[in-house]
């Protein structure tokens, strides 16, 4: 995949796939009813750091000058 379709896909996975990602995780907790503190501490952390993971590849080098640019 080229920089600039990664550039892309990393913008779309942060304006649209994250906070839809955030709502289903929010809703599934909230019909799962309630857990112990820590334990709910657990799954929130668990799964707010858990999203980026998959992403990981997309991400990565996203912040360089595109290297199929000539100087």
């Amino acid at each position: 995949m080229g920089y600039k379709a990664r550039k892309r896909l990393a913008l779309f996975v942060l304006v649209v796939g994250l906070p839809a990602y955030i709502v289903l995780a929010v809703t599934v907790m909230s019909e799962a009813g309630r857990f112990p503190l820590v334990i709910e501490l657990l799954i929130y952390v668990a799964l707010g750091v858990g999203w980026a993971f998959p992403l990981k590849w997309v991400f990565k080098g996203i912040g360089q000058p595109d290297p199929d640019q000539k100087p």
